[in-house]
């Protein structure tokens, strides 16, 4: 029993230096573990996490707060951005800029990392959402089948509707 313990202790370790943003060779150098075994380690603890709701449920939370946060950093930028222009401080204005790209860059990472959590969930919307769209297809296609004032009209807003993304097509 101490082994699993001792186990779950230093993939919890493992998965805290993580969070913190640090990289498999970081994390490997700084708790003394084959970065193999760290790489091990981090696939175990995002199975883990992925399979608990309530981790999901925090992460979620917690991913939500970030952005947030991160809304508010780049809100607060953009007006240092504002009074450097009515300055005319060249300085000030470019070094915003740099920290909006920077803490852009950051919440991208951000929310690449929460993928690892919401891969399945994700995978299931979207299957969902093609199988709604081709049922909405199909009902689009035999009711206007027999009309052919309204297969054109459909097939027209359909177009429409779709811009220049997808070519639309009803059978006649």
């Amino acid at each position: 029993m101490t082994d699993l313990m001792l186990h779950l202790e230093q993939v919890n370790a493992v998965a805290a230096e993580y969070i913190k943003g640090k990289n498999e060779t970081e994390i490997s150098k700084d708790l003394d573990i084959p970065r193999a075994r760290v790489s091990s380690m981090l696939r175990e603890w995002k199975q883990m996490a992925s399979n608990s709701e309530a981790v999901r449920s925090r992460a979620r939370e917690a991913l939500a707060s970030a952005d947030q946060h991160y809304n508010y950093l780049i809100k607060q930028t953009y007006e240092v951005i504002e009074d450097a222009n009515t300055t005319s401080n060249l300085g000030a204005k470019t070094t915003a800029i740099k920290l909006v790209l920077d803490i852009e860059t950051r919440r991208i990472d951000m929310l690449q990392k929460a993928g690892l959590l919401e891969n399945k969930e994700l995978a299931e919307e979207l299957l969902e959402q093609e199988r709604k769209q081709e049922v909405l297809i199909n009902i689009l296609r035999d009711v206007s089948a027999d009309c052919p004032r309204c297969k054109n009209e459909v097939a027209r807003r359909l177009a429409a509707a779709a811009g220049n993304e997808e070519v639309i097509t009803i059978d006649n």
